[in-house]
């Protein structure tokens, strides 16, 4: 089914709002829940009135309890204004808007998966074709987008098209909500234009890098499923889509956690690998079984005990899981190894003879060590 096809389509229409935001380090959406819940509302209809949907069902991560008080009790007070619903703004166009509480499942940021969990299924993403567009939420067309892209609507409306695309550069224009965390010293959300230099939006925003530029280390320039960046490239760049590309990285979420020269960054991607393995919904088997063994592999790695050649195994592995599974959440657990081991693979191998070092010889197979045996461990044969 396509967009021209829809006048033609009897079925209700819906737009489904993502607000589940479970993207670690991400911090926009509810900021605009909890201080302006009335753009999103407007937004809703905006956007609800060009796609003709019937209703807008913006799907809550559980953990927002907050938020969702603070949105409800903006939906009730333009139900009672007569600004959605029956008639809304007078126009002869119903249209309502809903709230759905989910149960901080990260797959159910996924659109197939946040649909399923709305129809009160297992939160587990669905096979694509068909897509929303066409078989979404209650088998009728839907469109699903998130918080952000909504709320910005009535802005550009009432702005312009060509106001908005005068922020950025080509191909990256408008503007974007940037969440700063991590080594900064005032950590924060701000919405920025697009292709700003990260050493600007830094600099400007957050007070710079605690310690100073120099003490940068790396950043994670997206959220967590986006490849870490070290400061070499950090220095000259811009935060959009097509230079983020270009840098074998990604703007994702645009949640940036900056990390200075005190961190472990081979633990802190260890502990990502750790998340995701918990959050795997276990459907497919390159997902389920390669983020079990991503996480037992960056453990070892985190304390050392590995052996160098299963840094290629480990790279070998997320190559092999990225692109073979039904949602993104393989790569999400695949490319920040693969920026690990792109830019800090040193690290990665001076933990390992250092724990070489220690054991005075490197160590077997899946970590084991000359004294396993001695400690009741099972030790298979050829380790």
């Amino acid at each position: 089914m396509n967009f021209k096809d829809w006048d033609k389509d009897p079925r209700p229409r819906y737009l489904v709002v993502n607000a589940d935001e479970g993207e670690p380090g991400t911090c926009k959406d509810r900021e605009i829940m909890r201080k302006d819940p009335q753009k999103l509302i407007e937004g809703c209809l905006v956007v609800g009135r060009a796609m003709n949907a019937n209703a807008a069902y913006i799907y809550i991560r559980g953990e927002f309890y907050h938020e969702a008080t603070v949105l409800q009790r903006a939906i009730n007070e333009a139900y009672e204004a007569g600004l959605i619903g029956k008639n809304a703004c007078g126009t002869g166009y119903d249209f309502d808007v809903y709230i759905h509480r989910g149960m901080g499942a990260y797959v159910c940021g996924e659109e197939t998966s946040l649909i399923e969990s709305i129809e009160g299924k297992a939160g587990k993403p669905r096979l694509k074709p068909p897509f929303p567009a066409a078989v979404g939420l209650f088998g009728c067309p839907s469109t699903v987008t998130n918080v952000e892209t909504v709320a910005v609507t009535p802005t550009i409306m009432r702005r312009g098209a060509s106001w908005f695309s005068s922020f950025g550069r080509e191909r990256n224009a408008g503007t974007k909500l940037y969440c700063i965390s991590g080594h900064v010293n005032n950590p924060v959300t701000v919405e920025e234009e697009m292709s700003i230099p990260l050493r600007e939006l830094i600099d400007r925003h957050c007070g710079g890098v605690r310690g100073g530029w120099d003490n940068l280390l790396a950043v994670i320039p997206g959220g967590s499923s986006t490849p870490v960046i070290p400061k070499s490239v950090c220095d000259d760049q811009l935060m959009d889509f097509d230079a983020l590309k270009d840098s074998q990285s990604g703007l994702g979420t645009a949640a940036v956690i900056v990390m200075d020269k005190s961190t472990d960054i081979v633990r802190a991607i260890s502990r990502l690998s750790s998340f995701y393995r918990h959050e795997s919904c276990g459907q497919c088997t390159p997902c389920r079984e390669g983020s079990k063994w991503t996480q037992q592999i960056m453990q070892r790695m985190e304390t050392g005990q590995a052996r160098e050649r299963e840094i290629d195994m480990l790279q070998e592995l997320t190559k092999q899981v990225e692109g073979h599974t039904i949602c993104a959440l393989g790569e999400a657990f695949a490319w920040p190894i693969q920026g690990l081991i792109r830019h800090f693979r040193p690290e990665l191998e001076a933990k390992i003879r250092e724990h070489a070092q220690e054991l005075g010889q490197a160590p077997y197979a899946g970590g084991w060590h000359p004294n396993s045996r001695a400690e009741g461990k099972l030790i298979s044969p050829g380790m």
